[in-house]
């Protein structure tokens, strides 16, 4: 799969799941919410280790700097 994430995008994601861990393992949230939050998180982490997010492919988006596609 084509890389189109750049750093700074892949930095964000990482931090917003980490967010939501912190948020869920100190009870701030739970129920419906904890487990949507859940699945938005572990799909931020797995789009930011593999460097391609599927939801940018439709609409041709990439914050990759330009030449630095795989």
């Amino acid at each position: 799969m084509k890389k189109n994430m750049g750093t700074i995008d892949r930095i964000l994601r990482i931090s917003i799941a980490l967010i939501i861990g912190v948020l869920y393992f100190t009870g701030q949230i739970s129920g419906l919410a904890a487990t949507i939050l859940g699945v938005i998180a572990v799909a931020f982490v797995l789009t930011s280790f593999v460097g391609s997010c599927p939801a940018y492919l439709p609409f041709g988006l990439s914050t990759l700097r330009k030449g630095k596609s795989s």
